[in-house]
């Protein structure tokens, strides 16, 4: 059974669709100055968003074990 879709999941698909429509939308060059530079400060902030949640995601997924020497080993947590 396909597992549910959480809403943290789907706000991440809609800021990484919107990133790739800003990009799309500047690269054309069909955008006067003032509004590039609008579309450009509103992809950075939807990029770090991303990058939050890829970040969050990648922590949950690893687990941090500081071994008898000292050392630190990294294990993958399953689902």
């Amino acid at each position: 059974m396909p597992r549910k879709t959480t809403k943290k999941e789907l706000q991440f698909e809609k800021s990484l669709n919107r990133l790739e429509e800003i990009v799309d939308t500047l690269e054309s060059g069909d955008v006067p100055l003032s509004e590039a530079i609008k579309m450009y400060e509103e992809g950075i902030k939807l990029s770090k968003e991303c990058l939050k949640q890829l970040t969050d995601v990648e922590l949950r997924l690893k687990k941090i074990t500081k071994e008898l020497d000292g050392s630190f080993r990294v294990e993958e947590v399953g689902e």
